[in-house]
């Protein structure tokens, strides 16, 4: 079983995880969500999945509301922006001051889906991939004092344990990057279904203490099958079919997490 850590939450509070990525390293993870999210097309770089009330942009197809939306998704687009201005790119004024998506709905997005911004900003998202993916990183390495903060005091040191042991395995990283940026940190309560979230929060729930010998990163994949067959089982009526077909694509993305 992995040893618990002693980790004061005031500490955990106090300053990010230690974990620090090269420019070059945060980049190949980068590739390899762009990769998941969008087979690596730049056509793909700005996309809208039916069923959802926004649309995904950039390698981490980060969220973004139209004015007036509100879904229980957490929002991350905006965040991508700021990161990708602060790389010293320079972004269109229609993008700039955190605006709501300019596209009401998934109709008016695909009409318009080969006019000016969006190519324009296909471009702009497909030449910045090291900015996003250095806002991935960072977004990582922040959630795991709000997983800490969100968690009953009992389990804090278990939750750390296992996020430092699957943090320091190889492959670990980007298992923790790339989760956190495709189901989130597990923090915001309106990401539940029943009361069961699904984020990075629940999967080191699930994954329990490694047994003896089980490596830390295979322990995490299950925590996370198990997150996201919960998460389907738990879907509201109307959700339920159409989350059942994303399943099987889910499943093959956290399994990347065990290979070389």
């Amino acid at each position: 079983m992995l040893a618990l850590l002693a980790f004061p939450l005031a500490a955990a509070l106090a300053s990010p995880p230690a974990v620090r990525l090269t420019p070059e390293q945060a980049r190949e993870i980068g590739l390899k969500i762009w990769h998941n999210e969008a087979g690596g097309q730049v056509r793909l770089l700005t996309d809208w999945n039916k069923g959802e009330a926004f649309g995904s942009f950039g390698i981490g197809h980060f969220i973004w509301y139209p004015a007036g939306e509100r879904g229980p998704f957490t929002e991350s687009f905006p965040g991508a922006l700021d990161a990708i201005a602060a790389s010293g790119a320079a972004l269109p004024a229609w993008l700039r001051g955190h605006p709501h998506c300019p596209w009401p709905n998934r109709e008016a997005f695909y009409k318009d889906f080969d006019g000016e911004r969006l190519t324009a900003l296909r471009a702009l998202l497909a030449s910045t991939v090291d900015a996003q993916a250095m806002y991935a990183v960072a977004r990582m390495e922040n959630s795991l004092p709000e997983i800490l903060a969100a968690a009953e005091s009992s389990e804090r040191a278990a939750l750390q344990a296992r996020f430092d042991a699957v943090a320091a395995a190889p492959n670990g990283v980007y298992a923790l990057v790339d989760y956190v940026n495709f189901k989130g940190e597990g923090v915001n309560p309106s990401e539940r279904y029943d009361g069961l979230g699904w984020g990075l929060l629940q999967v080191l729930e699930l994954m329990g203490d490694a047994a003896p010998g089980q490596p830390a990163v295979e322990a995490f994949e299950l925590g996370a099958e198990a997150a996201l067959k919960r998460r389907v089982a738990h879907a509201p009526p109307g959700r339920r079919a159409l989350e059942r077909g994303w399943l099987p694509g889910w499943l093959a993305r956290v399994k990347t997490y065990l290979e070389p």
